[in-house]
């Protein structure tokens, strides 16, 4: 099965050979940016590392990046060491990104070789003697007290430290220099070798991490073995770098290290792509749950920081985590390894998941993070993940913890993590084996050639090793045992894997099955698709989530509005006119073959957890490809060298000869299509249109670059806040005009609350781009306590004076919408909120006022606190793109939210309560002592007493959240306590919401219906009422002022009379049914106060009043109001009467279920201890017999009692039988709803 390499770099398993180190030619040069100060001794500093060789010079795929791969080969610079350091080998590996999203990954093997170069030596000798007499002076001139104290903080606390105190300075300055000479850290050429780190890469297009490692090991083994190896080491590199092809999908490839062969496979098409960073170590170091918590954090794009003071931990963590979130791909930052000089990194505004060093003996508290809102800390050495606050549970969390857990300890790992894997040195003694024949033996194992018998004695062998202890080692050699160990584990590590994959790509695959269902194409081409982009809403969000199950709501609205998603979605739209992503028609397929099993009767939303089917086979498949090669590479052969090159210097990594390696034949083919499709020009198109920050840019050191990412920042940040403010707009009036009959939108919803929290994200990142002085973990609320305490100083003395005769009244109007105001508020909320909440808290705050921009315009023009506060790149110090952000916000004041009612509920509320009488009768006021209660989504106030000859009434109580009713009653029942209210308006003092109730009828015995309490129905009046409502004295301001009510009667007389009312009447009688009706179609959370439908203007009672009244007889019509409950006392009495006189003559008129419940109700209603007239018994009765489904029973007696015609026109709608019997059918519709009615309705009634 011999296969060669033909065409281009990108069908090759490797695409460069690197070596890095020190460049005997231009000597140290200290590495300022690895910000270790001169306190250290020279051995322990860093220095400028170089590439001293890499080939090929560059392919056309990808061409080489030196300074990135410098850096990334030794993030921390060259080290140096002497004998009495440990010299072990270290092994770890990088990832860089292309600007189309391809990746390619590095492998690095960094070894200690001993400095031959006189320069170096000498260099080092000098550094050191003036390291040690600048430490020595500066010692002996501080006392040791001093010196002592400024030890006990170690210099490495703090990565721009330049303090002149090293952990070592006490011992030297108190020992003098005599002690000081065999010293940590001290260097005397005479007596001590130096060593100097030198770094061997390998880049591959593919994370063949198994299969690098081993081979970079066994080059280096050759380079320290005594014995020269077969060939030349320019032989090996050739072969791997030319001709051994990248394993075809689906098979595995053998190709020949120095010493032994390495082995590497690629999943087939069906399989999950390759991912050969050991999960296992990942779950070992963190945990189970650790590890699906950070998942969480990554799918809903935090900012993600990996904390270790290994590099190769760093990218096991980082690479684990993006092959968990397939299908979905991270399309933000991604470096897993950053070296001090990017740093600057750590300002991004936008999400990234990096990883940083940890630097000896450093803590969390010494790196500086601007974003720590919401950013995930993972400090993998201490085995703890922090997240950011009210992260949601990942979907079904419990049973994939225990799932993942079975997995685990299958293969013999404890789930909860903790534990310390082997450490990333590589052993440098060499795997020789004891002979050839054991060496064939395992050939043909691997190949599947031996014979039962042959298998059984190399099993044996196998034991006798084992029982030996593996003691018998030849010359510096791996007995067989060791190298049957390493292949077990690598075997065992590679189904781990893959078992671990498998199951959270089932749980995608069951959370997305129906994902295509919502996916909208709504572009005729890809060309418009690509120009309306922004516009266009290419996923059904809302109908998605509402097939879901309500546990996995919070995660799955926030995981919809990822860059991730929706670049899915969009792959999906496009692969009508190009072709699918590979991941995307993985997962596609794999839905498609689990549709074939699935019978989909299942209620998605009931749909029982799952677990993963999969695990054996997706294992087998790699097992049979790691235990037999299918194809074989050419061998390392000789090349075409000059005599004398290539001699083996043991412990020296040999200069290469550039000639041979470079391989200048290298056909052109730059039209070979590569293997994941790319090059298909609509797919090119598409890449470049959603083109992210480019990553290559940010491994760029150079000043101007820097300037650009961060000015690329301030851009990305202001586009996004243009779009996020957009779409909440979008969302927002798209379900306003849904709901028009409601004055303001009831969808207090989860999607809006998940747009909500991205704004706070926004909001915190824009604050934190750039941020040098920061308290607590919030940016924004750390600015705005420094712009408080900047105010409270030039404010002080203004506000002394005048501050024992301020009142309520007005003293705190003109206070009331400040921003401090706001923030003090929050401040006392006795919530118990961090940092990061109370900022969440004022924005919600702000956002419902309806002045988050003004609030942030004003904290913004303290220049001078923005100056000590920001660098010059942050974006609040860019002054245009600052206001075109906040003019963003200002558009959010377009429409209403209750944020901060809906989420705050517990907090303690002041509200206003005015009771506003008709103009001309306001002197009643006197006499009569009236009380209110106010209701709420949330609870009710209690019963209010309002202070006699006062028409208002101030008290706090715990958040009622949105107003919907308020009991009006009065105590005092003389004939002369009597009083017509024209309305009563409720303020609430922290969101500056006015309601306002409209009443317009009489409250009082002997007038009216003689109601001595009455049930009102509020409605939100907007905020730019606000000013006057302020102020309600004795005259309500025009716009509160409700004619509606007032003059119902006389337009009720208008209506009994026309001979047109009936259908207008039907009509909305449909209309109240009907809202109904919609009212209950909607999702939980979006709906309104079911209490308007039934009660407002427009709402059930009152049209169904209008109804009854149609055609009504009245000889008195004129001397006072009508009313529809005289009648139905009437008819109840008559029916029963009726009923007597049946029991006598034996008739059954009306006898049966119907009419004793109406008569039962009409008796208990009329029991009631409440005076609530003859209009609240009326709302009364139709909302009980609406709850209890017996109204649609009740009104055909009603029509059929005899009372009826003698008290009813001919015309009259209740006495013809075709639109009762309609009006009936109607109300019957209503009965599949379970209604709850608001306690102020039914209070005081027992049914």
């Amino acid at each position: 099965h011999s296969i060669t390499v033909s065409g281009s770099a990108s069908c090759r398993f490797a695409h460069y050979f690197v070596v890095c180190g020190v460049d005997a030619e231009t000597g140290l040069e200290p590495d300022d940016g690895a910000g270790e100060g001169f306190e250290h001794s020279p051995i322990r500093r860093s220095f400028k590392s170089k590439v001293l060789a890499h080939y090929p010079e560059n392919t056309d795929r990808n061409p080489f990046n030196k300074d990135a791969v410098n850096m990334l080969c030794m993030p921390r610079g060259l080290s140096f060491r002497t004998q009495a350091d440990r010299l072990d080998p270290q092994f770890h590996s990088f990832t860089i990104a292309f600007d189309d999203g391809a990746r390619s990954y590095g492998f690095v093997h960094t070894f200690y070789e001993e400095v031959t170069s006189p320069q170096i030596i000498t260099a080092m000798q000098t550094l050191y003697q003036m390291h040690h007499v600048e430490h020595h002076s500066s010692s002996l001139a501080s006392s040791p007290s001093s010196s002592s104290s400024s030890a006990s903080s170690p210099s490495t606390s703090s990565m721009d430290s330049l303090a002149s105190s090293s952990d070592e300075s006490d011992a030297e300055s108190l020992a003098g220099v005599s002690g000081c000479l065999g010293c940590v850290g001290s260097f005397d050429p005479a007596r001590d070798t130096l060593y100097v780190s030198k770094a061997l890469c390998i880049v591959t297009p593919l994370p063949f991490l198994q299969a690098s490692r081993q081979f970079l090991v066994q080059l280096h083994q050759a380079v320290t073995s005594q014995t020269a190896p077969p060939l030349p080491l320019e032989s090996y590199i050739h072969n791997i770098l030319y001709e051994v092809p990248l394993p075809p999908p689906g098979r595995s490839l053998r190709f020949h290290g120095v010493q032994r062969t390495i082995l590497c496979q690629r999943p087939g098409p069906g399989e999950l792509p390759l991912g050969e960073y050991p999960l296992g170590d990942a779950f070992s170091l963190l945990g189970v749950d650790n590890m699906v918590k950070l998942l969480t954090c990554a799918l809903l794009e935090t900012q993600v920081l990996l904390y270790s003071q290994d590099y190769q931990r760093l990218m096991t963590v980082a690479e684990g985590i993006s092959t968990l979130l397939f299908p979905f791909q991270w399309q933000h930052i991604y470096l897993p390894i950053i070296s001090a000089p990017l740093h600057h990194l750590l300002d991004a505004p936008v999400p990234f998941l990096m990883g940083i060093q940890r630097r000896d003996g450093a803590q969390r508290s010494s790196l500086h993070l601007p974003h720590e809102a919401n950013l995930c800390f993972v400090d993998i050495d201490n085995h703890y993940v922090e997240a950011p606050e009210d992260l949601p549970l990942f979907p079904d969390h419990t049973d994939l913890i225990q799932e993942l857990s079975e997995v685990l300890l299958q293969f013999g790992l404890p789930p909860q993590g903790g534990v310390i894997t082997k450490p990333t040195t590589t052993s440098s003694s060499s795997p020789r084996l004891n002979s050839l024949v054991l060496e064939d033996l395992m050939e043909d194992r691997r190949n599947g050639n031996l014979g039962g018998e042959e298998l059984a004695v190399l099993e044996r062998l196998q034991a006798l090793a084992r029982r030996c202890g593996g003691g018998k080692m030849s010359d510096g050699g791996k007995t067989l045992e060791h190298v049957f160990e390493e292949e077990e584990e690598e075997l065992k590590a590679a189904k781990l894997n893959i078992q671990l994959r498998e199951v959270f790509a089932g749980r995608f695959a069951a959370m997305f099955g129906r994902y295509d269902d919502f996916v909208i194409h709504s572009a005729m081409d890809l060309d418009s698709w690509l120009s309306n982009r922004e516009g266009m809403f290419s996923f059904d969000k809302g109908s998605f989530l509402s097939v879901q199950p309500t546990s996995h709501l919070h995660f799955l609205s926030r995981f919809l509005e990822t860059s991730m998603f929706s670049s899915f979605v969009d792959g999906k739209v496009i692969s009508r006119w190009a072709d699918r992503e590979p991941l995307q028609q993985l997962f596609d397929s794999r839905l498609e073959r689990e549709r074939l099993y699935d019978t989909g009767t299942e209620d998605s939303r009931r749909c029982p957890y799952r677990k993963c089917t999969t695990l054996f086979e997706s294992a087998q498949a790699i097992e049979r490809r790691l235990l037999k090669a299918d194809h074989t590479a050419i061998h390392p052969h000789l090349l075409d060298m000059r005599i004398g090159q290539g001699r083996h210097h043991p412990g020296y990594f040999p200069k290469l000869q550039t000639d041979v390696l470079a391989q200048a034949s290298e056909p052109k083919r730059s039209t070979v299509s590569d293997h994941s499709g790319v090059d298909n020009e609509q797919r090119q198109k598409y890449t470049f249109a959603r083109k992210n920050l480019r990553q290559s840019k940010l491994l760029d050191l150079s000043p101007q670059a820097i300037t650009q990412t961060h000015r690329e920042f301030v851009d990305g940040l202001l586009s996004e806040c243009r779009l996020k403010t957009k779409r909440m707009l979008k969302e927002r009036i798209g379900k306003e005009s849904v709901e028009l009959g409601q004055g303001e939108a009831s969808i207090t919803g989860l999607q809006e609350n998940t747009l909500i929290h991205g704004l706070c994200d926004l909001l915190e990142r824009t604050w934190g781009h750039g941020l040098q002085v920061k308290q607590g973990k919030s940016a924004l609320w750390s600015h705005l306590l420094h712009y408080q305490a900047a105010q409270s100083k030039t404010e002080v003395p203004a506000e002394s004076p005048g501050q024992s005769t301020k009142t309520f009244d007005d003293g705190a109007l003109p206070l009331r919408g400040s921003l401090i105001q706001d923030m003090r508020f929050i401040q006392t909320m006795s919530e118990g909120l961090s940092d990061v909440g109370q900022a969440r808290a004022w924005i919600h705050l702000a956002l419902e006022k309806k002045m988050l921009s003004q609030h942030l315009k004003e904290l913004l023009t303290n220049q001078e606190l923005l100056r000590q506060l920001y660098k010059p790149h942050a974006f609040l110090l860019c002054e245009e793109e600052r206001e075109q952000f906040l003019f963003h916000l200002l558009s959010l004041n377009t429409v209403d939210y209750l944020c901060f009612t809906r989420v705050f509920t517990s907090v303690c509320i002041p509200y206003r309560v005015v009771i506003i009488p008709m103009k001309k009768l306001s002197i009643a006021m006197a006499t009569v002592n009236p009380w209110v209660c106010v209701s709420g989504e949330l609870g009710d106030s209690g019963v209010r007493q309002i202070p006699k000859n006062t028409q208002e009434i101030f008290f706090q109580c715990k958040n009622l959240g949105r107003l919907s009713t308020l009991q009006l009653g009065q105590e005092n029942s003389g004939l002369l306590a009597k009083c017509l209210i024209d309305c009563v308006v409720v303020y609430n003092e922290i969101t500056g919401h006015t309601y306002k109730f409209p009443c317009g009828r009489w409250l009082g015995k002997g007038v009216g219906d003689g109601s001595l309490e009455r049930v009102l129905i509020g409605q939100l009046v907007s905020p730019g009422a606000e000013e006057d409502a302020g102020r309600l004295t004795g005259t309500p301001p025009p716009e509160l002022a409700s004619p509606s009510q007032s003059v119902r009667f006389c337009s009720w007389i208008t209506f009994l009379f026309s001979p047109f009312s009936s259908p207008l009447l039907q009509e909305d009688m449909r209309e109240a049914v009907n809202n109904l009706v919609k009212h209950f179609h909607k999702p939980e959370q979006e709906r309104g106060n079911l209490t308007v439908w039934l009660c407002g203007e427009g709402g059930l009672v009152l049209s169904l009043e209008k109804f009854l009244l149609h055609g009504f007889k009245s000889n008195r019509l004129f001397q006072r109001n009508v009313f529809v409950w005289d009648f139905v006392e009437k008819a109840v009495a008559s029916m029963e009467t009726a009923d007597q006189m049946g029991d006598l003559h034996g008739s059954t008129l009306t006898k049966g279920l119907p009419c004793d419940s109406l008569c039962h109700y009409v008796s208990a209603i009329n029991a009631s201890p409440r005076n609530i007239g003859k209009e609240g018994k009326f709302q009364l009765f139709v909302c009980l017999g609406i709850r209890d489904r017996l109204l649609s029973q009740w009104l055909p007696l009603l029509s059929e009692c005899p009372l009826t015609a003698r008290t009813y026109e001919d015309g009259a709608l209740l006495r013809d039988r075709a639109s009762v019997h309609s009006l009936s059918r109607m109300l019957h519709t209503l009965n599949e709803f379970n209604i709850t009615l608001e306690t102020a309705l039914v209070k005081g009634v027992d049914l």
